[in-house]
């Protein structure tokens, strides 16, 4: 069954609200399973609601925009697993314990940004959300300034993320692409650009692991991270392929894992992968955090959390290249200082009684910026340590310290490492060391630092 939404009196004029006519042409479609078209225009509506075994169609050259107003937003779709953010709880395209779902085509979907607060209300709807949902497919589209996340797939499975152009610059929480309890993920070819994450795995939730995810054949720019694993890490986060990606100004990290909140992020292979003007190229901690009014805590968690596990990490064929533009500080929006020479490098980190277990790089190439000076660092440089034995005012936060004691490389208390094949260059003369490698067993070291 087809329907095309204009058969039904939609108006294409970029004025007119379709949403009803919109939402009745799901339903119907609902009876019989089929296709909902949507061509020849551009389409304005607020909250619409996928239905099983319909498919939205956007033809190339139309746009489904949405409603500047927030009326026009239901009040029935909010879910959001972090503690700190109460906002972003109205939601433009909805479905839950839904099935055989999608949308599809070469058309666009724009969030209309500008018409809404950049940050801190709940006046700004997320694009898209879906909850409980099995076999979903997105396909072929443009889609264009979200006013907040872009996507959230939440204890979902067997989702497709295909072929997409996501641009989300305007506003704060720029997401592109993110999981939560989520399995059976595959996205390939898609192109993201954004404020926040582009693309993020986490587990909110004990009862659904984050597993069996295959990442290929994609881009990334962001003003913060390329791909993030973890931090809201309470259930577990295993078997994932990362492959054949890019990554082009990522003013923080370009892979980042943080395993925060008690549970197992294990089996993650990175390979071959280019990375140009990227401050952190590979990020790993291990700790525990647990701020009910700071950034990050999930819902579900209750008190401090053992310090989990993180294990099984494979990086291979990377190279990394700062341009001259990494010389200069990075800030989002004006203010928010991102990233910054003194900031860089690779990062791998844990409390020296939870060791992380077995990493393996191999095949990199990292020519950095440089030029930092020893009065631009601190001399200190704080251990990773136990939330539940020091008061948090003691503890270093996550993102601190802000400088980076070595300028390509800082390693410390992982049980297993084999780095091989390793090459680093500075483009300007640094005073910091070459790299740290502390409180780990080492099963191979081959590292070259070469002069450019």
């Amino acid at each position: 069954m087809e329907i095309d939404i204009r058969e039904y009196g939609a108006l294409g004029d970029g004025v007119s609200l379709n949403t009803s006519i919109i939402q009745n042409c799901l339903d119907r479609c609902s009876e019989k399973g089929g296709t909902v078209r949507i061509s020849g225009g551009t389409f304005v509506c607020g909250t619409i609601y996928l239905r099983s075994h319909v498919m939205l169609r956007i033809d190339a050259g139309a746009v489904l925009l949405a409603s500047p107003n927030i009326e026009d937003y239901g009040e029935d779709t909010h879910y959001n697993r972090y503690r700190n953010e109460t906002d972003l709880d109205r939601c433009w395209i909805y479905a839950c314990d839904q099935e055989n779902i999608g949308i599809l085509g070469e058309g666009t979907l724009d969030g209309n940004a500008s018409a809404f607060p950049n940050a801190g209300r709940s006046e700004r709807p997320m694009m898209m959300r879906f909850l409980r949902c099995r076999n979903i497919r997105l396909s072929g589209l443009r889609l264009y300034h979200a006013a907040g996340w872009t996507t959230a797939f939440l204890d979902s499975s067997y989702i497709w993320a295909e072929h997409l152009e996501i641009q989300n610059e305007k506003h704060y929480n720029g997401d592109g692409l993110d999981f939560d309890g989520s399995s059976h993920i595959f996205v390939n070819g898609c192109s993201i650009i954004g404020t926040d994450d582009n693309l993020c795995l986490q587990a909110g939730s004990r009862e659904y692991p984050v597993e069996d995810v295959h990442i290929s054949n994609c881009e990334f720019s962001s003003l913060c991270a390329g791909i993030r694993i973890g931090l809201k890490s309470i259930g577990d986060i295993r078997n994932v392929v990362i492959e054949n990606c890019t990554m082009n100004k990522v003013w923080r990290e370009g892979i980042k894992i943080e395993c925060t909140e008690g549970g197992t992020i294990s089996e993650i292979i990175v390979n071959n992968i280019a990375m140009r003007d990227v401050s952190r190229p590979i990020f790993v901690l291990l700790n525990n955090r647990f701020e009910p009014d700071g950034l990050g805590s999930s819902i579900e968690l209750k008190e401090m959390p053992e310090i989990g596990a993180i294990k099984r990490l494979i990086f291979t064929n990377i190279i990394a290249l700062d341009s001259e533009e990494m010389k200069y500080p990075h800030r989002r929006f004006g203010k928010d200082l991102m990233g910054a020479p003194w900031f860089n490098g690779i990062r791998i980190d844990a409390e020296e009684n939870h060791k992380i277990q077995d990493v393996t790089i191999q095949n990199m190439r990292y020519i950095t910026a440089g030029g930092v000076k020893k009065q631009e660092i601190l001399t200190e440089y704080p251990k990773v340590l136990d939330r539940k034995q020091y008061p948090a005012e003691e503890t270093a936060e996550n993102y601190y310290p802000d400088w980076s004691r070595a300028r390509y490389m800082d390693i410390r208390n992982v049980a297993g490492v084999y780095l091989e094949n390793i090459v680093f260059q500075s483009i300007e003369e640094d005073e910091r060391e070459p790299y740290y490698i502390e409180g780990c067993k080492i099963w191979k070291k081959e590292i070259m630092h070469v002069s450019l």
